[in-house]
């Protein structure tokens, strides 16, 4: 695995090559007082983030839609 190394005028010039190559190889970028930043991608989700379980409750559904409309007619 090879080590790239960008300043940060050159990354910026550059994003999108950048961002493709820090999808499987490792990255850096310096700054001109010299500290170096590693951006890295993050594996895909497999899963919507408003994925999400759903509660038991006693409310019906026309409990719900009321309390609806009443909150938009306020």
């Amino acid at each position: 695995m090879r080590i790239f190394t960008f300043t940060y005028a050159k990354a910026r010039q550059n994003l999108a090559k950048l961002l493709k190559l820090a999808q499987t190889e490792t990255v850096r970028i310096r700054r001109r007082d010299g500290s170096i930043f590693s951006p890295s991608a993050e594996p895909e989700s497999k899963t919507s983030p408003f994925d999400v379980p759903g509660i038991k409750t006693r409310a019906s559904t026309e409990d719900i839609l009321s309390a609806v409309s009443e909150s938009r007619s306020r």
